[in-house]
Formats: structure tokens, sequence, C-alpha cells
């Protein structure tokens, strides 16, 4: 039998060098291990962001707005009250009222912000037969829920006052000091009415009653209501005491909606319209007085060369058409020492003493006779006629003819 031997293993040499595989893999490996840890961190921040998005509750805001956590808001008043009762939270009188009708005998109306309501509204709020919360309301709320009281101060000093010791209303006796600081009422005799937290002024806190049984009552101010002054002195228990009752309707209304819009002549009084025309008529008559033309335009070539001569005859002619015998004497003084002061040695600026001066030791003159020449007196007698006229331009030619 004859055995073949198995063949011998090629050495490296004998079948070439072998095929070896890159250090780092295949491009996508690499770009895998590159990129993963990256990619795992972006997708955590997208899973807590969603989460986090899920689990946010959009708050409300706003001053005692019976959603708002923040330190003006009313929301834990309003829980509080959730538990003992059935809170209805309204933005309009007419949601109030329905909602007041809908409940029972033992409701309350908590109203805030009235100053956004009309008067139509507060007068079919004050109607509703149920006990009402006025909180630091104006004085149109005061003349529809509690007539015959008024706004009579205003407490500044402290942060708490005392329920005080004539104070016939449990919910403030059992309370005690609290922070109603604010705005104090008063209501006048024949009111039934029953006032705490006295200052000088009135009370921060004053219950009327109503005709039909009912109450109003009237609180200055709305700090004990919010988040920040809750848990504050006895505000805590002056609330839930005030508000005690199996409904409670909270009625904070919404700011009211411009509709349409007025232009600017609607916004005028109709009396200042009709005042308006004759204003127009006397500004478009004057325009047409102060427009008018006095005839066609010459035209004129300037500038125009007039020779001296005309022109102090034409000068001559406007003061003899006039009889300006003063302006007439005054120019000719004038002309002289305008002439005369430079060759004098004398500014225009010189005083009449020292011209007469300078003009008598020039020409020999006596002073005294030059005085009236050259600043006459009032009246001038060179003015008095023609004749005097020319003896003045005689009289002023020989001095200029003797300063030469």
């Amino acid at each position: 039998m004859t055995t073949t031997a198995p063949p011998e293993p090629r050495s490296q040499a004998q079948t070439g060098p072998a095929r070896r595989t890159a250090p780092g893999g295949s491009a996508a490996g690499r770009l895998w291990r590159a990129g993963r840890l990256p990619l795992a961190a972006f997708t955590l921040l997208v899973v807590v962001a969603v989460l986090v998005s899920l689990g946010r509750e959009p708050f409300p805001s706003g001053y005692l707005e019976p959603g708002n956590p923040d330190p003006n808001g009313s929301r834990a008043l309003v829980r509080l009250l959730e538990e003992d009762a059935n809170v209805t939270v309204t933005r309009g009188s007419e949601a109030a009222a329905r909602a007041v009708e809908r409940a029972g005998d033992d409701t309350v109306l908590v109203l805030f912000l009235d100053h956004r309501l009309l008067p139509e509204e507060l007068d079919a709020l004050a109607g509703l037969a149920a006990d009402t919360v006025l909180v630091q309301p104006s004085l149109r709320s005061l003349n529809a829920f509690a007539p015959g009281t008024d706004v009579t101060g205003r407490a500044h000093e402290g942060r708490t006052l005392e329920p005080g010791s004539d104070c016939e209303l449990p919910a403030a006796s059992a309370a005690g000091d609290a922070g109603v600081v604010g705005e104090l009422y008063s209501a006048e005799p024949g009111t039934e009415a029953l006032g705490c937290y006295p200052a000088d002024g009135g009370s921060a806190l004053l219950q009327v009653a109503g005709p039909d049984g009912t109450t109003t009552t009237l609180l200055g101010t709305g700090a004990p209501l919010t988040n920040r002054d809750l848990g504050s002195a006895g505000n805590a228990s002056l609330m839930l005491n005030l508000l005690a009752a199996e409904d409670v309707v909270w009625l904070r209304p919404d700011p009211p909606e411009e509709i349409g819009s007025a232009t600017l002549w609607e916004l005028v009084p109709p009396g200042l319209r009709w005042s308006l025309v004759p204003l127009a008529l006397t500004l478009l008559l004057f325009a047409l007085w102060r427009g008018r033309r006095m005839g066609a335009l010459v035209p004129e070539s300037l500038p125009v060369v007039v020779r001296a001569a005309e022109t102090t005859e034409g000068r001559a002619g406007l003061y003899r058409s006039r009889q300006a015998r003063d302006r007439a004497v005054s120019a000719l003084r004038e002309g002289f020492l305008e002439r005369s002061l430079p060759k004098l040695g004398l500014r225009r600026e010189a005083g009449p003493e020292a011209v007469v001066a300078a003009v008598a030791a020039r020409s020999g003159d006596d002073p005294q006779t030059l005085w009236p020449l050259l600043y006459p007196a009032r009246p001038d007698p060179y003015a008095a006629n023609d004749d005097a006229m020319l003896r003045l331009a005689e009289e002023i030619d020989q001095l200029a003819g003797r300063l030469r």
C-alpha cells in the first residue's frame, strides 16, 4: 500500500505577504466609536427637557390671582378654601352672577379690582342675595354695595392692627392682630355696621348689614390674601373665617377689552367744533388780506445808479410834502458833524461839550453861539418855518467854511 505524505505548509516567502487589517477597523466603526458619547449626552438632555416640560404647570400671574404662586398671588388661600368649600373663579360680572345663582344659600362673593367693572355691573352684583367681601373697594362699589359708608382715612404706621376692644365681629376677634394696614372706612349714623381694626380716621375692616339679611364686608387692603402675608399674624384665620361658606365665588375681573377706536375729530366736543368754524373763517380772511396784490410786478434791473443830487432832491421833496422841518434840520446838523468831526480829530461818539469846544477852538466862534446851532433845545427855533431852516443851512455852510 502506498501512502502519500501530506503537503508541507508553505512559508511566507513561498506564499507572498499576508493581507493585513487596518488597526482601527472600518470607517463606520471609527465614526461610531467617536460619536457615541456626544450622541448619548444629547439624547439624555432631550429626554430630561421633555420630562421637565411635561411636568410644568403654566401658572397665571397678577395681583390676587387665585392660581398665581408668586408672593402677590392668592394661590395658597384658594387651596385652603377648596378643602372645605366649592370655589368658583370668575372673570366677569355675568359669570359671577350665574355662579351665585347656581350656588346654595351659604355663598360668599369675593370681589377684587372692582374699578374694572361698569356702574351697571356693580349694581347688578349688589342686587344678588349673597354675602359679599369687597377688597379695597372703590367709591362706586361703596355706593352700590354699602350705601352710607365712605373712605375716611388710611393707616400708614406698623404692619398689623389690633381688632379693638369694641370689635363684635367673631372672625376678627378669633384672628387677633392682622396685617390690614390700608384704607379706613366709616359708616354714617343710622347705618348698621360693625367696625374692627380701628386707626386714626376709621376702621380697616367694616361689615355692613343689608336689608335682606346679607352682609357686605369692606377690607381696606388685599395684603392678607396674598401668598406673602397669608401666614403672618392672624391673616390666615381672619380670611378663612370671613370666607367661611359652602360656596365661594372669586371674582377677579379681567381688564376691559378695547372695542373700536375714535378719531381725533370725534373726541372734540360738539361745542368746540362749532367754535372752530368762525376761527377758520377769520384765518381765511386774514390770509386773503395779507396776501392781496398791490398790482402787477414791475421788473427792474439792479443795482440802479442814481446821482447824488437826485437822491438829495428826492429826500427834500419828501420832507417838504410832509412838512418835516424837524427831520430836515436834523439831517443838516448830522451831515455837518459827520463831515467835520474827522477834521477835528474827534470820533462820532464824542459828547456835545467836546464837539462844541473843538469847533469853537478851530473856528474862533463863541461857544454860546455854537450850542443853539449844533445842539438846539426843544422846541428847535430853526424848525419853526422855512426861512429859519434856510438860515440854519446858511450858517452851517459858513461854519464849515471857517473849519477848512
